[in-house]
């Protein structure tokens, strides 16, 4: 899956260069078209990336509590 699409990308990227090649692009109407190219793969960035990471880190974290509390609350009804 992963392949195929990273396939089509670099088929289309390709594509599209050497169709603004004849056209003498400008290197903002290339970097233009990387990152509509980049888009259609629907990429994050680092730094949201970063930011869900440590969303999940705190939410394991109280995931872990939770669960810690629920173990001493059923082994003091024992």
């Amino acid at each position: 899956m992963l392949e195929a699409t990273l396939r089509e990308f670099v088929d289309g990227l390709s594509e599209k260069i050497r169709t603004l090649q004849n056209d003498k692009p400008g290197a903002s109407q290339l970097k233009a078209l990387i990152e509509a190219q980049l888009r259609k793969l629907h990429l994050v960035t680092r730094e949201e990336f970063d930011a869900q990471t440590a969303v999940l880190k705190r939410t394991r974290e109280k995931l872990d509590d939770l669960e810690r509390k629920l173990s001493e609350l059923e082994a003091a009804e024992k």
